[in-house]
């Protein structure tokens, strides 16, 4: 079955032109959208630095900000975005099927890069981005099954690594062997939360099979979803301890650990003293990007719940606004810029398929 699905996949026809032209369409709505979104993020936080008092010592600081500084937090903000194109391409197009189907060599990295630049603004944290994913796909004419497995499994090995990062500081920090706040609420309970949260994926994964075959006859939607997402965590379980999986973790450790590089250096870039621990910094980027959930534009709940964990681990009310907002800013600008770099690369490719396709026609 998946040789023949593969096969259709290969040789583009009209139809196949149709659905990678609606995605082109679709997708530059989305990167139309985030720009203006970028312009009114900018204007709103300069406007609420301006007006509050409290947080003229924030606006001060980014002001003293460095052009080297910000040139070097974008590249490592662009290099920890290839991290997830690989983990992307590993996971949603391992048979390299966007390209085989006449998109060019490149077109699963600029359809990983659109869905960077198109969910960054959508509300809703990493699931609105795999909405956006999903929906590029779609799109491209891919199935709603096949979509719907390799994005939870991008999803949910992305959020497995980020668990598992709270496991290993949260214990480090509350065991002193990193420097920081050892308040065991701040440091233990998100461990344990989050160790706790693997062990009930997994066991849910093991039962999903029965559950499933009970609701299959009178919940056949609810049945599926299940088997669905059971079969993320298994292959998500895959990835994080078999060979197979190289790439995809690697990728996501990249893509983890280069932005988590570039809030720390924030604190650097505007001269906060003290310096918060990197353990802190990583319990704070993990546990704050929860906030991201919340259906807020431009990323606002992600900045609200960075800055109050920070606070909550004792860092200045100052340094922490000032430095998530410079972070914040990069983290938006480069997937931007990256997402309408791979639109119009792929939009400059498809012109001679267009025209090929044009002359299949009139033959």
């Amino acid at each position: 079955m998946g040789d023949g699905r593969d096969a259709a996949l290969m040789s583009p026809t009209n139809a196949q032109v149709r659905h990678t032209r609606r995605a082109l369409g679709a997708t530059k709505g989305q990167l139309q959208k985030a720009a203006l979104k970028l312009l009114g993020y900018v204007a709103a936080v300069a406007l609420v630095l301006k007006l509050v008092p409290g947080l003229n010592q924030a606006l001060s600081s980014l002001q003293q900000v460095r052009w080297q500084w910000v040139l070097g937090a974008s590249l490592l903000e662009t290099l920890s975005e290839m991290g997830f194109v690989l983990s992307w391409r590993s996971i949603v197009d391992p048979q390299d099927l966007l390209s085989r189907r006449g998109g060019g060599r490149r077109t699963g990295i600029r359809a990983a890069w659109a869905q960077l630049g198109g969910g960054t603004f959508v509300p809703g944290g990493s699931l609105g981005g795999v909405g956006v994913g999903a929906w590029i796909l779609h799109r491209f004419g891919l199935s709603n099954e096949l979509i719907a497995e390799r994005e939870f499994n991008l999803s949910f090995l992305n959020t497995a690594v980020d668990a598992l990062a709270l496991i290993v500081f949260g214990l480090a920090l509350a065991t002193g062997v990193l420097s920081g706040d050892r308040n065991l609420t701040l440091t233990l309970l998100p461990a344990a939360l989050a160790a706790l949260g693997i062990a009930a994926a997994l066991l849910i994964a093991r039962r999903a099979p029965t559950l499933a075959a009970r609701l299959q006859r009178d919940h056949s939607r609810i049945a599926k979803a299940i088997a669905t997402v059971a079969d993320a965590v298994d292959d998500t379980d895959r990835l994080l301890f078999h060979r197979a999986g190289t790439k995809s973790v690697l990728g996501a450790l990249v893509y983890l650990w280069l932005d988590v590089l570039v809030l720390w250096s924030a604190f650097i870039a505007i001269h906060a003293h003290p310096i918060p621990g990197f353990g802190v910094v990583v319990m704070a980027y993990v546990i704050g990007a929860l906030g991201g959930s919340i259906p807020l534009p431009a990323g606002i709940g992600t900045i609200g719940g960075m800055v109050g964990m920070f606070i909550l681990y004792g860092v200045s009310h100052d340094a922490a606004v000032a430095a998530v907002l410079l972070y914040q800013a990069v983290g938006l600008l480069v997937p931007l810029i990256g997402g309408a770099i791979g639109y119009a690369l792929l939009r400059r490719h498809l012109g001679p398929m267009r025209r090929a396709a044009g002359e299949r026609s009139a033959g």
